[in-house]
């Protein structure tokens, strides 16, 4: 028995839908300019240019629809407050003054968007944004960003935890990698919440009510 099937076997459904609520928000996790311009190391990831780009056309019908927006990038005052990463540009570059932690311009609109700075993988991890999604009276949350296997799966695991529905747009994610990208999407879809296109998903958010 093949381990997709296995897991279905047990009784894993990625095929079943936890559904799309009445209040959505749009969360973009860490589409900083460390991750998306190719100056720097990290910033050299084909997936990550593509999530970009598909975030910017997603986020452009969410502001036109007066969704909710929530934006994260990640940065750190020193070693001593920053967590024990074993990736080598966050230790040496993700340090406040530095060009990478701002967010790339394709994706942030200071005038709509809610932007806060985060310390850990998840975006909820010590940050505001419950007390934000809870005053918009948001049910589901759209979660988009990088990477995949890292802090998007942390952000959708959080917001799992704490009761919402979850969907991640597909085209909006990237990763170092297809292989970590497409496997944990598919865990994702298994036990958190759906993976959607980002298509249907733009139409989702045209049909709410104004």
């Amino acid at each position: 028995m093949s381990e997709p099937d296995r897991y279905t076997h047990v009784g894993y459904q990625a095929h079943s839908r936890v559904g799309r609520g009445a209040r959505p928000a749009v969360l973009v996790v860490d589409l900083q300019r460390a991750f998306t311009e190719p100056a720097f190391p990290l910033g050299t990831l084909p997936m990550v240019h593509a999530a970009t780009e598909r975030t910017a056309r997603l986020l452009k019908v969410a502001r036109a629809m007066r969704i909710p927006v929530a934006k994260c990038f990640t940065g750190y005052h020193s070693l001593d407050d920053m967590p024990r990463w074993k990736v080598q540009p966050v230790r040496e570059q993700f340090l406040f003054g530095h060009p990478g932690l701002e967010l790339d311009p394709r994706v942030h609109d200071p005038e709509y968007d809610f932007t806060f700075c985060k310390s850990g993988p998840s975006i909820f991890f010590m940050t505001p944004l419950i007390t934000f999604l809870a005053k918009q009276m948001v049910d589901t949350v759209i979660v988009t960003g990088c990477t995949t296997s890292g802090c998007v799966r942390a952000s959708v695991v959080d917001a799992f935890s704490y009761g919402f529905r979850v969907l991640v747009a597909e085209e909006c994610c990237g990763d170092a990698e297809q292989g970590p990208h497409e496997a944990n999407l598919l865990d994702i879809s298994r036990r958190y919440g759906d993976v959607e296109r980002s298509d249907d998903l733009e139409d989702y958010l045209r049909g709410l009510p104004a």
